[in-house]
């Protein structure tokens, strides 16, 4: 297919999202694709090792295909977009759980579906130019594929802060959040792919990295500590208020203006994923949040009010952080009356 180019090369597999005009966003047919790919690799005796990267040099991958979604959403009661999620989070526990390793090469942009093809694999390479993020509060969704597992362990309270305000992290962050092993300068990387090809092993790529510049997060962790260890959104709002510096104020802004609801669950998800032992178990309560901010949330109005109509302006279900409530929140990750729609039990 010409939106990604799987292929063997050397005693590597690899995978190449071909779709830089789209900043190589991830569809269904993607997915799929990568998924029989690994599976066809998985006892192949040739491939020691996968590869995956991108074309183009604004994004690795920056999400997945908003458009698509709210069409289906809004003309097919989202049944398309469903069912992608259940192949993406198969793909997104397949990588964290691979028997071999998979090196990723993560340039400019890498979000949302991105983060879950890059963020569990086994070596996590990023450049200059990366930069990381999971925005799905501002479009209404909660942090997903995977990505409330990474947030969950993240130092401190750092989990939390990104995941509610969507900030982006530079290599240096990224690093520290747990989202990235190695900083390697990106004029290396061609070099780096052909010697993985040929030889089949990682080892020796930690000799390559360098140190990245430090990120202004490493000098704002104390103050993520303090505000975003409260009780709830709104007193991590009102904890803020009284925080100092660029850092604190990006986060009041984000909290005045992504929606309240996937504020809320994103908070319960997260501090839930603490407990959980694999990727697996997070996606399981991801798939749930997820499912029913498309069908009873506000993530086809966050789509709307930024892809479609882009007017900025969305009009979220619920009207302050104070309006939603506990029963909201319980009623987004609640189990499904069919229970053939789970993706999996979640450990209570």
């Amino acid at each position: 297919m010409n939106e990604v180019h799987i292929r063997t090369q050397g005693r590597a597999g690899r995978i190449t999202l071909t779709r830089p005009e789209a900043l190589n966003a991830l569809s269904y047919e993607m997915s799929l694709a990568i998924l029989d790919a690994l599976d066809s690799w998985a006892d192949d005796d040739g491939v020691a090792l996968v590869i995956l990267d991108a074309e183009g040099g604004l994004a690795f991958c920056a999400g997945g295909d908003l458009a698509r979604i709210h069409a289906d959403a809004t003309g097919n009661k989202g049944r398309e977009t469903v069912e992608f999620w259940r192949h993406e989070y198969e793909l997104n526990d397949r990588i964290a759980t691979y028997r071999k390793p998979v090196v990723v090469f993560m340039q400019g942009f890498v979000m949302g579906g991105g983060v879950g093809l890059a963020g569990h694999a086994s070596h996590r390479i990023a450049g200059e130019t990366t930069q990381i993020a999971m925005p799905e509060c501002t479009i209404g969704l909660i942090p997903d594929v995977g990505g409330s597992f990474l947030l969950s362990r993240a130092p401190g309270r750092m989990g939390e802060f990104l995941g509610l305000t969507g900030a982006r992290m530079g290599a240096a962050d990224a690093l520290r959040a747990g989202f990235a092993d190695l900083h390697i300068p990106q004029a290396q990387w061609a070099t780096l792919k052909s010697d993985l090809c040929e030889t089949g092993s990682t080892d020796g790529l930690a000799d390559k990295a360098t140190t990245a510049m430090d990120g202004p997060l490493a000098t704002a962790q104390a103050m993520i500590d303090r505000a975003f260890s409260a009780d709830d959104v709104p007193a991590i709002a009102a904890a803020l208020e009284t925080e100092e510096g660029a850092v604190a104020e990006a986060a009041r802004k984000a909290l005045g203006r992504n929606s309240p609801l996937a504020m809320h669950t994103s908070l319960r998800v997260i501090r839930r994923a603490r407990a959980f032992g694999t990727v697996r178990q997070a996606i399981a309560l991801e798939f749930r949040a997820a499912a029913r901010s498309l069908l009873e949330g506000d993530f086809v109005e966050g789509i709307r009010a930024q892809i479609i109509d882009k007017d900025r302006s969305p009009r979220w279900r619920h009207a302050s952080l104070h309006a939603v409530k506990e029963a909201d929140v319980d009623a987004m990750l609640r189990p499904f009356d069919d229970r053939t729609q789970d993706f999996e039990e979640i450990p209570q």
